[in-house]
């Protein structure tokens, strides 16, 4: 993988960019009402162990204080996020026992479906940069105001693949990382597995493609190779509303505070701290579980979830 350009030693600060959300959520472990949500809620939450992370996004009259001051709390900057007239994005949905097929039961755009980014001038000099998921091109519009970020990510979702697959091929012209599922990987590239697909999406642009298996774990293609991560085993799992965030959030926020974007040992650490994030953010409702986590604890797991990995070199046999 190879940095648009190198990362500054004084700014490892990331920029997140994307949903601040209200959700309804039903799953086989119960139910939550009107809870804190949103992709770049999720993505903050996980980097903020990491690395300064700043937000951008739009919330509606009706966005309750003690969720600003909750992220505030966790030292996540909020100057970006912008209270607008109206509701706030409102999302429902519910799993059945397959904890990786969410049925959307209503979305409620609101204050969101005008959402236009500004950036201020703190935030254009961020050196990560995640944008979430939003239309494409309001993601290249997010590029357009940045100064020079050392490392560009983005995500996306079938609603964009299927209404402008050109703006997302584009955007990936311009990103170092594509964050995306199986099935989007497959929409997207038009190919019939997700090995295949990441290979082409590769092609487009970006150095790095990380497939999201949800159960499953997720994989990475970089350098032309693939590389597999199991999911931690959980036997039982809450929630799985904002995984594929906090994935990203600890992806991101491990390379940041690394600095070191070019490296496949950096990568792969990235990849086992992402499945740790989301491996904690299942275990609860909306954003509970990750509100309090410390680094201790996130160090515990990534350290548990490598050894559970590893495997000893084979040795030789005797002469």
């Amino acid at each position: 993988m190879s940095p648009r350009r190198p990362a500054s030693p004084a700014g490892r600060g990331i920029l997140v960019v994307g949903s601040v959300a209200l959700d309804t959520v039903s799953t086989p472990a119960g139910e939550s009402r009107d809870a804190l949500g949103g992709s770049a809620t999720y993505f903050a939450l996980a980097a903020r162990a990491f690395a300064p992370i700043s937000l951008v996004g739009v919330v509606g009259e009706d966005f309750p204080r003690a969720h600003r001051e909750l992220l505030a709390r966790r030292g996540v900057d909020c100057s970006g996020l912008e209270t607008a007239k109206g509701s706030t994005f409102r999302w429902s949905g519910r799993y059945g026992q397959d904890a990786d097929a969410a049925e959307t039961l209503e979305t409620r755009l609101n204050v969101f479906a005008r959402f236009r980014p500004r950036l201020e001038e703190a935030h254009r000099r961020a050196s990560v940069v995640f944008l979430a998921n939003i239309d494409p091109d309001l993601q290249a519009g997010v590029l357009d105001q940045m100064a020079a970020p050392a490392l560009t990510a983005c995500d996306t979702m079938n609603f964009w693949i299927d209404s402008k697959p050109e703006a997302i091929k584009r955007l990936l012209a311009r990103v170092d990382v594509f964050f995306c599922n199986e099935a989007e990987a497959e929409a997207l590239a038009e190919r019939p597995n997700p090995l295949q697909a990441a290979e082409r999406i590769a092609q487009w642009g970006p150095s790095v493609v990380v497939v999201k298996k949800g159960e499953h774990g997720a994989f990475m293609r970089v350098g032309g190779r693939v590389y597999a991560f199991p999911a931690y085993p959980h036997p039982r799992i809450t929630d799985p509303t904002g995984a594929g965030d906090s994935f990203a959030g600890g992806f991101l926020g491990s390379l940041a505070e690394s600095g070191a974007f070019g490296e496949l040992g950096p990568l792969k650490r990235a990849m086992a701290y992402g499945t740790a994030l989301a491996s904690f953010n299942v275990e609860d409702f909306s954003t509970k579980s990750i509100e309090d986590l410390d680094r201790r604890r996130i160090d515990e797991r990534f350290r548990d979830l490598v050894e559970r990995m590893s495997v000893p070199a084979a040795v030789p046999a005797a002469a």
